[in-house]
């Protein structure tokens, strides 16, 4: 829930800390399988988030960051309902990787279909040795419909994808740090706190240039050599012109750390 208010029906959970939110999918009984009331509530968060929250950890309770769509509440829909349902997920993927806040993922246990979905559009991405990381659904007659084509696509390249989804086959933490599906593999226990550690750092970053971090260098990614150049330059000159550029050389000048949140 947005505000953290208990709710019988709620399926995600929120902490805040400082400048700092954890959304909690909160689910542990079904792993945190993804249905429509959690895509609802991340929604939500991400549409409207907290009054001066600066960075986000997204992790799952019991265990599970999140074992996919929740089979047990999945409705055969016609095919025009079903590219809506798709693209609603689209939609809020969108809110999280492009939304402007850094969002932080900690993977533990099953982070399988939809819940690599979610993963692969949040910022950083760390992994516990439990982190299992699959594409099932073809497996199970049924297609990626979440972003996984261009996400995950994209991490792993569409050749390895392909593979990963004809055969049901299943990555670790340590595959998924050399593949890039994760930034950082830890022990047992350690991803929250590097989650924090690392939300501290990013939350203290300039507004603007994580914005501009988060915003421009995917996009930069799909356009053509002399586009992302020219898209470049009109980033950098915009970025050295604004408030943290300007704290940021004052800082450097004065022997400083630089605070752009003043």
């Amino acid at each position: 829930m947005h505000d953290g208010a208990a709710r019988s029906e709620a399926v995600t959970r929120v902490e805040i800390d400082g400048d700092i939110a954890t959304v909690i999918f909160d689910r542990p009984e079904k792993r945190n399988a993804m249905n429509d009331a959690l895509v609802d509530e991340l929604d939500q968060f991400f549409s409207r988030p907290p009054e001066g929250v600066n960075a986000v950890i997204l992790r799952g309770e019991g265990g599970h960051f999140c074992s996919g769509l929740d089979l047990a509440e999945h409705e055969q829909r016609p095919p025009i309902d079903g590219v809506y349902h798709s693209r609603n997920w689209h939609r809020v993927s969108e809110l999280i990787e492009f939304g402007g806040l850094p969002v932080i993922s900690v993977l533990t246990g099953a982070v399988i279909g939809g819940g690599l979905e979610i993963a692969a559009s949040t910022h950083v991405r760390i992994a516990e040795p439990t982190a299992r990381f699959q594409l099932p659904e073809g497996r199970r007659g049924i297609f990626v419909g979440g972003g996984a084509t261009v996400r995950v696509g994209r991490i792993i390249g569409a050749d390895r994808m392909r593979e990963m989804m004809l055969t049901g086959r299943n990555y670790g933490a340590e595959d998924a740090l050399s593949l890039g599906l994760a930034h950082y593999a830890v022990g047992d226990g350690e991803g929250l706190a590097l989650a924090h550690k690392l939300a501290r750092k990013i939350a203290d970053n300039a507004p603007f240039s994580n914005y501009l971090m988060i915003n421009a260098i995917s996009r930069i990614n799909d356009m053509s050599r002399s586009d992302g150049l020219f898209t470049e330059s009109l980033a950098a000159a915009m970025c050295q012109t604004s408030d943290g550029a300007k704290e940021g050389l004052r800082a450097f000048l004065e022997k400083r750390e630089p605070n752009f949140r003043k």
